[in-house]
């Protein structure tokens, strides 16, 4: 389902895109999807910020759980 959305550019790059047959609306909801999952990406990093330094401590104490079983 799409949703008509209003957005602002500068005109003279709006222009020049449309003259090179670029697909505006292409573009935006690619970046957009990009933008909300750097977004996402960003917010699950701050949810699990203590676990990742519970789970260096825990390495840094008791080691890797194959540290002994690697052949390099």
């Amino acid at each position: 389902m799409r949703k008509t959305t209003n957005v602002s550019a500068r005109a003279e790059l709006v222009a020049e895109a449309k003259s090179l047959g670029i697909d505006l609306s292409e573009v935006f909801e690619e970046a957009l999807e990009n933008a909300v999952a750097a977004a996402r990406r960003k917010c699950w990093i701050a949810e699990n910020r203590q676990a990742f330094g519970d789970y260096d401590r825990f390495v840094e104490a008791h080691g890797n759980f194959n540290a002994g079983r690697r052949l390099f």
